[in-house]
């Protein structure tokens, strides 16, 4: 028999799993209210770290930015989190830099600055029609949403008002959300066009074949023409770190490494069964998790395996995404810029895109948003998010093998820099770097890469390494996106709560309008506490 009862027991402690327990707990302190995780820290696919020998600067292995003016939720959420927090403990953000005008686009072999793409399309190396040349990547694809949903992009429309068009548009005689978004692209854009897209875009998994009326509002909101950006000075992860810490305060109690392998319904109750732990009842159940981690405990949690809950489950695809951070001793990349008359307009923040298997480079800001112009300086070398993680995947330990089956093969050894040996700073509860070490063969093909893109003979020394491939299990990949078909406004309502009348509920990314954001963790987040009688900040 379980040993332990608790009134609410959360699954995850991403931000719907600490966020929900902490709004939760604020509501009635009196409630024993438990959060769960498998792994060793909290915040699920965010995770901020600082790199040995840089201490401004901070790395973000997954999620790293948001975009205030279409985000209400996190918007609200960091105001009232910094009206709670000590001022050293508040959320700041910064101004998160992505395209570039001087920056590299090499495509084809062919190295391009960002700003050819509209001044000197003649230098672009696809074979797109005339009505295609001079645009950028995103304005070729947003060009294209507006033929396929008229009047989608006009600028007084709100998030909700695209949603509401989409999903109720046709095209070609077919409603949209019965159709894939690269269905519908190519019969408005032609081969090169899209190929344009995905090569100078830097996604892939985006414009895949995925549900179109999802896929374009969130495109739009994404992507849009006037699309800014924001960073965390202190690291994304802050958010569910002051979270958590919230609710502890209030008498929560986080447990770490504590894997879920099945639940069931009994009494009225669920009795939870944890990996080399004893179960636990609870009166009420909430899983935050995606799709594969709900995948990974239905074989032994018998209310996952009917037929409706399940093709609810599997309604999305989770997307592959893959980061690799290298340090250096000098922010050698901006001699990579362009003189303008006499002076000197050098690469130093933002992205370079390529069809070369690293995809997108950023170069890394300080952790007040300012780009690095001397000293130790760091690139988030690689940013992947499709076919080519597949590449990656040759050059590391096998998915799902522990660091410690393969003690000494050269094969899979971890890449030590001269900066290794420097202590980590890590930010605040966060994962050490050295956890998350990068093999060398992965560092040494990365920096040929990066001299090819920059058309160097070779990069100066990487200092250090660290990488996340967030295909690995228990999240089977960075984001989730509705598949073809899938009518998401009914979903997304029925899987906070399967079954009707009874306190068992799933919320996360996976299920939402806002897939790959935190935004679209705290819209489901919400309607599971609506289901407990509360409403939003």
């Amino acid at each position: 028999m379980p040993n332990d009862t608790v009134d609410i027991a959360i699954v995850g402690a991403g931000v719907s799993g600490v966020y929900t327990a902490w709004r939760l707990k604020e509501h009635d302190p009196t409630q024993k209210i438990v959060v769960y995780e498998s792994s060793d820290h909290i915040g699920g696919r965010l995770l901020s770290l600082r790199p040995p020998e840089i201490p401004n600067m901070v790395a973000e292995l997954g999620g790293m930015r948001i975009l205030p003016a279409v985000q209400p939720l996190i918007k609200s959420l960091i105001v009232k989190l910094n009206k709670k927090l000590p001022c050293a403990e508040r959320i700041d953000l910064y101004d998160f830099p992505v395209d570039q005008p001087q920056n590299l686009a090499y495509l084809r072999g062919t190295y391009l600055r960002l700003s050819d793409f509209e001044q000197h399309p003649e230098k672009v190396p696809y074979s797109v029609t005339y009505l295609e040349r001079g645009m950028t990547a995103g304005k070729l694809i947003i060009n294209a949403i507006e033929q396929i949903v008229p009047g989608i992009t006009r600028a007084d429309l709100s998030e909700e008002d695209r949603r509401v068009m989409a999903r109720d548009a046709e095209f070609g005689g077919v409603k949209l959300y019965k159709q894939g978004f690269w269905n519908v692209l190519m019969r408005i854009i032609s081969g090169e066009g899209y190929l344009l897209g995905i090569d100078a875009g830097g996604y892939n998994s985006t414009l895949s074949n995925w549900n179109a009326a999802d896929a374009i509002p969130w495109f739009l909101s994404d992507f849009g023409v006037n699309a800014k950006y924001q960073g965390f000075r202190k690291g994304f992860q802050q958010v569910p770190l002051s979270l958590a810490k919230l609710f502890k305060d209030l008498g929560g109690e986080v447990y770490l490494d504590r894997p879920l392998v099945g639940f069931d319904q009994k009494e009225g109750e669920y009795e939870l069964t944890f990996k080399d732990q004893p179960p636990v009842r609870a009166k009420a159940l909430i899983l935050a998790m995606p799709r594969r981690s709900l995948e990974l405990i239905a074989p032994k949690s018998p209310p996952l395996q009917g037929d409706q809950l399940s093709e609810w489950i599997r309604s999305v695809t989770p997307r592959p995404l893959f980061k690799l951070f290298t340090t250096y001793a000098n922010p050698w990349w901006r001699a990579a810029g362009f003189y303008k008359g006499n002076d000197f307009v050098p690469v130093e923040a933002g992205r370079t895109v390529t069809d070369l298997p690293v995809r997108q480079t950023y170069y890394w800001p300080k952790d007040d948003g300012t780009p690095a112009q001397t000293g130790p300086s760091m690139l988030m070398a690689s940013y992947d998010d499709g076919t080519n993680i597949g590449f990656w995947d040759g050059l590391r330990r096998r998915r799902g093998l522990p660091r410690k089956d393969v003690p000494d093969d050269p094969v899979y050894a971890d890449f030590e820099g001269p900066g290794d040996k420097a202590e980590v700073t890590s930010c605040p509860g966060s994962d050490d770097w050295h956890k998350h070490r990068a093999p060398k063969r992965m560092v040494l093909e990365v920096a040929r890469q990066l001299a090819t893109i920059h058309g160097l003979s070779h990069t100066p020394d990487v200092r250090s390494a660290a990488y996340r491939d967030w295909g690995d299990d228990p999240f089977g990949g960075g984001w989730n996106s509705w598949n073809i078909g899938v009518r998401s406004k009914v979903v997304k309502q029925q899987i906070v709560q399967p079954f009707p009348g009874e306190r068992f509920h799933i919320c996360g990314e996976a299920y939402s309008d806002a897939q790959g954001w935190v935004e679209g963790a705290l819209q489901t987040a919400d309607m599971v506490l609506q289901k407990f009688g509360l409403g939003s900040l």
